[in-house]
């Protein structure tokens, strides 16, 4: 009897009419910044409700960009969740401010706010909230405090393109707002991220950092006043990123179809804590990049490498999303220890990312649910 084939936790669906579109790029003799990129990052506002977009190489350079857009550096604080991937904290640190992370809740994975409320200080300048698996935090509450206190908001919506806030998308109102295109997004363009701004002036701004920090002098020559990175979008990711684009909400919708199907045959016993369903009357805001239940682990025979051991033997692979932040290597340096954010911890501990992407079919959600009941029983 054949084996099945191999379920990865995420993978990109490509099509070929963007692969046709990638060897035209290659063929026309331009690949790095250019036509393609402005036609992206068009596409991209109008998708957003004709906001300014500008493309970089990854979404961990669209934070460092961001930061940097706000002034934040030495001396400052921003408020960021724990339970999120590494870049955000990281780039905080790579300014030279101070994350300052707070707790979650248990269900949806993003931001507590009663807990931000309490870790404002005069030193926090900005709070930088994530938009858990495609889940939209509380947009009126964060904003709220925002506007109450004189901070900027640099959104972390890697997980969230398409996701949407009781009717309005993600990224198309408020501050400043990140996406990320890797691999294992609800689109890809291989590497690359977005930042969406508020205006020209922003925008021109960030074309400045993402280019060495260079000014265009009225002679042609160069200047540079502040010592930017090199982070811009190639002309190839950026043609990938159009195609991906123009599918978005075709993967999303299947995306949900697969969640619903999750939710429906999911082994309940041992129960396990599975993901927010979206919130009640607005649950097609929820755009779904992940499907990470936490495990019982009290209740099991196994721990969690075990688990993901015993699906990659039967042909399912899973991931962890994600680690606790704070007590990484570097923020432990800082004073950071365990039992600072217990919901954060637990789910550290417990989760675990099960397939989801939109080439799935249900008989593919029905075999990692039968597999995931038979391993944990």
């Amino acid at each position: 009897m054949p084996s099945l084939p191999y379920l990865p936790f995420a993978r990109p669906t490509l099509d070929e009419d963007t692969i046709h579109g990638v060897a035209e790029v290659l063929r026309s003799g331009w690949i790095t910044t250019g036509p393609q990129v402005k036609k992206f990052e068009a596409a991209l506002s109008d998708y957003l409700g004709d906001r300014p977009v500008r493309t970089l190489s990854s979404a961990t350079a669209a934070l460092e960009v961001a930061l940097q857009l706000c002034g934040i550096g030495p001396g400052d604080e921003v408020i960021t969740p724990s339970q999120t991937f590494f870049a955000a904290p990281n780039m905080i640190a790579k300014v030279g401010a101070t994350p300052i992370f707070v707790d979650v809740d248990l269900v949806s994975r993003n931001l507590d706010f009663d807990a931000v409320e309490r870790a404002i200080t005069p030193r926090v300048k900005a709070i930088m909230p994530t938009h858990f698996a495609g889940l939209p935090v509380d947009m009126e509450r964060l904003y709220a405090l925002a506007k109450q206190h004189g901070l900027r908001v640099i959104e972390d919506a890697a997980l969230a393109i398409g996701s949407s806030w009781r009717g309005r998308r993600i990224g198309g109102f408020g501050d400043l707002t990140v996406f990320s295109f890797h691999p294992n997004k609800n689109m890809t363009s291989i590497e690359g991220g977005a930042l969406v701004l508020n205006d020209e002036t922003e925008a021109r701004e960030v074309e400045t950092l993402r280019f060495h920090g260079i000014i265009r002098l009225p002679d042609g020559t160069r200047d540079v006043a502040f010592p930017g990175g090199k982070f811009n979008l190639p002309d190839i990711n950026a043609r990938i990123g159009l195609g991906q684009l123009a599918r978005l909400e075709e993967f999303n919708a299947r995306r949900r179809e697969l969640v619903a199907d999750y939710f429906r045959l999911f082994p309940t016993e041992p129960p396990c804590l599975l993901p927010h369903p979206g919130y009640p009357g607005d649950e097609t805001g929820h755009s779904w990049n992940l499907f990470a239940p936490l495990l019982p682990l009290e209740r099991m025979a196994m721990d969690r490498q075990q688990f993901r051991a015993a699906l990659e033997a039967r042909g399912i692979g899973t991931g962890i999303s994600y680690e606790a932040a704070h007590l990484t290597t570097l923020f432990r340096r800082q004073g950071h220890h365990e039992g600072e954010l217990p919901n954060t911890e637990r789910i550290a501990r417990e989760t675990v990312t099960l397939p989801l992407f939109p080439t799935m079919t249900r008989a593919d959600v029905e075999r990692v649910c039968a597999t995931v009941g038979e391993v944990l029983r």
